[in-house]
């Protein structure tokens, strides 16, 4: 039922608009083989080019196969029309009707365009034509030799005329049906109008005015050449078919006639024969050079749209041609490569590529060179260089080119900047390592803080003993006290370098709160002095300075590598010729103010614009990875100040930090650093007077360090009654069974229960010692414990505690008061939550 359907709306569909096509072709076929007769010579029915084989070929590509019988029924009639018989009007009719069938269903199997805009387009036109012209010129022939029209001896001379005229009457007729029922827009410039004026002109010169035959006319009838070719090359397939036809109408009228240089009297079939090779190779000439323009407009034009697409695209395009083997040319680059490199197109045109990478050894240099050798791929990361100086890290993909499939003649190198996500990636590993050194720090701070805190109060135990003997002691005992005084001095180095260590590499996030920077130098100075030394002098002059809102960490961290920077700004060898100088002060609009000042060589004019950008850097890889400064900024925005750098070239550099006050000081303007913060001073606790009390307490000592306990309880014993243990679980136990104690001094970190567990259980059992406990702590290195020490309402002694401190503590625990010690900067100081 199906297949009777179609089968039936085939045949409506033929029956309507079908039928119509057949019958119009069909007009068509017989007006133009009344045109090709007209065009015969006189006396002869023979025409040098059979005009309808174009019509039918043209007709059946247009309208489709099917409409065959248009073909047939003209051919039939024109032949009828000729007094032959009807059975031969059938033989050159199948004929006519067969070599357009055939044309047709060759040129549509072969995909041939009917813009004949390709060369193997007009090639399989004049292909098809000829296998086409050959079976009908062969039926044709056949059947007048057949109905005794043809002699049998003439049969192959007639059959070439005839496959000559159908094939000419093809090539001519067929290209200018296909192309002008394309859609089309005619530009009318003066080529337009001067091209068939001087075509014209020289056909009537050639074939009207000229002795028929003679060598002028033949001389001139080379004009025509360049006439065709100017509409091949200046109007396509369409002007090249125009005036084709137009060329070969005028030569084929004229000599019918007996006029132009190809009418020849004594042998008329000659004079055919060359004027069929002369209308073919002008035909073919001028569509395969319109094909050829045609091609390689459409070449240009998409060479172009890749050109304007790879300037448009974000990513730096770069192409070389390989001139010698190792040999690179650049022939073109996109302005996304000009502006990655800093450089002008014509700058890098022509040159070696290899110019581009910045100079040094590794992995991925070494890659590209074995990559060009090998005439591989490749995708790698590279440095290029700019004019001034600046590296930028690309992602390269190299890629060859091979032309039809022999050597490689380019390389495509196509760039994209990387340099941001390299910024980050450095950044995240400085991250991590000062994440690393600051659990490091941690541990080891701890780890130092509980020996160091009972041999401090050992030693200010032995030195209170020693100095209880007075001015009246023997040598022996004062040579003593000196060395117990020298080793005091030595154990506040050590604290003071586990507090630097702390400040600069704690493994927290970082905390924002009141900052004061007469505070944060010094500890900073310290870090740096002994690899100073050698260099340079240290000068430190501190002014009144506004506490600023920030953290400790990250701007103790900015300051210590602005001197490392000035550190490294001056050579060693000659340190009473160079000094480093650190001011504080606050400026005219009250902004705190740091400066720090070398005398070094100072930073090249071109070199200073750049100063602050990331990677970039005049040391050593040994030095620095140009990220110091670039981080530094970036900290100080971050805090809302302003980085500054004022340089001259041989006289040093001052790197000038602005930091806003904070919206509230809370205790004025910060104060200046005394003695008690060098690093050589005594501390000022060496001869503090015996502490007296209104009453004795009970004090119970929780530490898992039984040394530090028992530094503890013979430092507390002379005014308190002590009870030491080791562990959280045994305080509790005397809590619970009864003991009452005063004042509960606990260690905050411990194995097993810890300062915060026991904390939680006294609050539940004993909820009215929980404000005389006061915890002591090596460093809070667990989230968890931070937490607790920023939001616990009890005091947090610091260790290593200082003996002072330790008995203000108690003191004010048992007098329900604050201590009489609150330098909150200090290590070992009161904190109150």
């Amino acid at each position: 039922m199906i297949i009777q359907a179609r089968h039936q709306a085939r045949v409506a569909a033929f029956q309507g608009g079908g039928l119509v096509e057949v019958i119009a072709l069909a007009g068509v076929y017989l007006a133009a083989a009344r045109a090709g007769l007209s065009l015969a010579a006189e006396g002869s029915h023979i025409s040098a080019v059979w005009l309808p084989s174009g019509v039918a070929l043209g007709g059946l590509l247009l309208c489709g196969v099917s409409r065959w019988p248009a073909v047939f029924l003209g051919a039939w009639v024109v032949t009828l029309s000729q007094d032959v018989s009807a059975l031969v009007g059938l033989g050159v009719a199948a004929g006519a009707t067969l070599e357009a069938v055939l044309g047709a269903l060759l040129l549509r199997r072969v995909s041939c365009s009917r813009e004949l805009h390709r060369v193997r387009d007009v090639v399989w036109l004049g292909g098809g034509a000829a296998l086409g012209a050959l079976l009908g010129s062969g039926l044709g022939t056949l059947s007048l030799v057949l109905g005794g029209l043809v002699p049998r001896a003439q049969w192959v001379p007639s059959a070439w005329l005839w496959w000559m005229a159908n094939l000419l009457g093809m090539l001519l007729v067929t290209p200018p049906l296909l192309l002008l029922f394309r859609p089309w827009r005619a530009r009318w410039t003066w080529e337009a109008w001067v091209l068939p004026v001087t075509t014209v002109a020289v056909c009537v010169g050639v074939f009207a005015f000229l002795r028929p035959g003679s060598g002028e006319a033949h001389a001139l009838m080379f004009l025509l050449f360049p006439l065709s070719a100017w509409a091949a090359l200046r109007f396509g397939p369409r002007g090249a078919a125009l005036a084709s036809l137009f060329i070969a109408l005028v030569a084929i009228a004229s000599t019918a006639r007996g006029l132009g240089p190809f009418f020849t009297a004594d042998s008329p079939p000659h004079g055919l024969v060359v004027l069929q090779l002369f209308i073919g190779i002008t035909t073919l000439t001028g569509l395969l050079l319109a094909a050829v323009r045609a091609e390689r407009r459409e070449a240009v034009e998409m060479l172009e749209l890749l050109a304007t697409t790879v300037r448009a695209v974000h990513e730096g395009v770069l192409i070389c041609e390989v001139r010698e083997p190792g040999v690179l040319h650049t022939v073109f680059v996109n302005e996304a490569l000009c502006t990655l490199v800093g450089r002008r197109r014509e700058e890098l045109v022509g040159a070696a590529p290899g110019t581009l990478l910045a100079s040094g050894d590794g992995e991925d240099p070494r890659r590209l060179a074995e990559a060009l050798r090998e005439e591989r791929s490749l995708r790698a990361e590279v440095v290029l260089s700019r004019p001034d100086g600046t590296r930028v890290w690309s992602e390269m993909q190299l890629s060859p080119v091979r032309a039809n499939a022999q050597g490689v003649t380019h390389f495509v190198a196509t760039h994209r900047d990387v340099t941001a996500t390299k910024e980050l990636q450095a950044r995240l590993v400085a991250a991590e390592r000062v994440a690393a050194v600051g659990t490091l720090a941690a541990g080891v701070g701890h780890e130092i803080n509980n020996p160091l805190a009972y041999l401090v109060l050992n030693l200010e135990a032995a030195e209170r003993a020693l100095a209880a003997e007075g001015t009246a002691a023997a040598k022996g005992v004062r040579d003593a006290l000196n060395s117990v005084r020298g080793a005091q001095e030595g154990a506040e180095r050590i604290r003071l370098i586990v507090k630097d260590l702390r400040v600069f590499s704690r493994e927290e996030s970082p905390e924002h709160g009141l900052v004061d920077l007469n505070a944060l130098v010094p500890p900073a100075a310290r870090v740096v002095l002994h690899a100073l030394r050698p260099r340079a002098r240290l000068v430190e002059s501190f002014g009144p300075v506004p506490r600023v809102l920030g953290s400790e960490a990250r701007l103790g961290q900015v300051l210590l590598n602005l001197l490392v920077n000035a550190m490294q700004a001056i050579p060693e060898g000659a340190p009473e010729r160079h000094e480093v100088r650190v001011r504080t002060s606050t400026d005219a609009s009250g902004h705190a103010c740091v400066e720090v000042e070398d005398t070094g060589g100072g930073i090249p004019p071109d070199v200073l614009p750049r100063i602050f950008d990331p990677f970039f850097t005049t040391k050593g890889s040994e030095e620095g990875t140009g990220l110091g400064l670039a981080i530094c900024q970036q900290i100080v925005r971050a805090h809302g100040g302003e980085l500054r750098v004022h340089s001259v070239q041989g006289q040093g550099a001052t790197f000038t930090l602005l930091l806003p006050p904070a919206p509230v000081q809370s205790v004025g303007l910060s104060t200046l650093p005394t003695a008690s913060s060098r690093p050589d001073a005594r501390d000022a606790a060496a001869s503090w007077p015996p502490v007296s009390s209104a009453r004795r307490g009970r004090v119970l000592i929780v530490d898992d360090e039984p040394r530090l306990a028992q530094s503890m309880r013979l430092l507390l014993e002379p005014f308190h009654d002590v009870v030491t243990v080791t562990d959280g679980e045994a305080a509790l136990a005397r809590v619970v069974e009864g003991e009452s104690f005063d004042v509960v001094l606990c260690d905050l970190q411990m194995p097993g229960m810890d300062g915060i567990a026991v904390h939680r259980r006294l609050l539940a059992q004993a909820p009215a010692l929980v404000s005389r406990l006061v915890f002591i702590s090596g460093g809070a290195s667990s989230p968890e414990a931070r937490a607790f020490v920023e939001t616990v309402a009890n005091r947090v002694l610091e260790k290593p505690v200082r003996p002072d401190v330790l008995l203000s503590t108690v003191e004010a625990t048992l007098g329900g008061g604050p201590p009489e010690v609150t330098a909150r900067d200090a290590v070992g100081a009161t904190r109150h939550g």
